[in-house]
């Protein structure tokens, strides 16, 4: 109900680009958001479709806030990738940003079965993708899944975030974008946010995922676009964008995707 709530509101509210009069706004919404490409990614729909079709039953050591539909620890694969893989039109929506910005350090927290990774990674072969993934199960099966696309610039990092985000972070040069997509929990998505912030470089973007899954997440949103480190900040209901760029105006748009 929560969530049928939030979409009507932002149904309500969202805007088209007619609303726009930032040029880098306008640029950005309607030569990235809502500039759709399907060619290219071929290989890695088919192994959607595949997934979809897998009933192979596996055990989930789930460290956020857990499922929606699936409260129990087993799970097929088939269910995972149609609960908790992000829709296709999103996934080429990131391919698209870190082409736009020529992004080159993406972290992502929260591999799942590897498809955002493969979308992500397979932008350009300079691309280092650092993922993270609590799961044991669900990181061998994103390794597999990305073996199977060819993708080999990145690194998964397994294990609990809370210990293997900070513990990265101590080496860690600096990164162009950070999609978050792990605990959907208010606590934790902030921790995540003001680990990470330090080592953004001044152009780049943080991806929330989930915006309005719960009140929790919704409230992490509201937070996290107010911070004084972000400029610009996008609500697209399906994930927020933040912008850390200081040359641009604070404002907050909610925009039809």
């Amino acid at each position: 109900m929560y969530q049928i709530l939030a979409y009507i509101k932002y149904w309500l509210l969202a805007m088209n680009e007619h609303s726009l009069h930032s040029p880098f706004l306008y640029s950005f919404y309607t030569e990235v958001i809502k500039r759709e490409n399907r060619k290219g990614f071929e290989q890695i729909e088919t192994l959607r479709k595949t997934l979809l079709q897998n009933n192979e039953v596996v055990l989930v050591e789930d460290l956020g806030a857990g499922s929606r539909v699936n409260n129990s620890n087993t799970r097929k694969v088939s269910q995972i990738a149609k609960h908790a893989s992000t829709p296709a039109p999103f996934s080429r929506l990131l391919n698209r940003i870190i082409t736009h910005f020529d992004y080159k350090t993406i972290v992502e927290l929260g591999t799942s079965l590897g498809l955002n990774s493969a979308y992500m990674a397979s932008t350009n072969k300079d691309i280092q993708l650092f993922t993270f993934e609590g799961s044991t199960s669900i990181a061998s099966l994103a390794r597999q899944n990305l073996s199977k696309l060819n993708c080999s610039n990145y690194k998964l990092i397994e294990g609990n975030i809370d210990n293997t985000l900070p513990q990265w972070i101590e080496n860690a040069s600096q990164v162009d974008l950070v999609y978050i997509d792990a605990n959907h929990k208010y606590e934790p998505t902030l921790r995540y946010f003001e680990l990470l912030l330090p080592k953004m470089t001044t152009s780049g973007m943080i991806i929330l995922d989930d915006i309005h899954w719960s009140k929790e997440m919704n409230d992490a949103w509201e937070v996290l676009k107010n911070h004084p480190k972000i400029s610009l900040s996008i609500d697209l209901f399906e994930a927020g964008i933040l912008f850390l760029q200081p040359d641009l105006m604070k404002e907050s748009y909610i925009l039809e995707f």
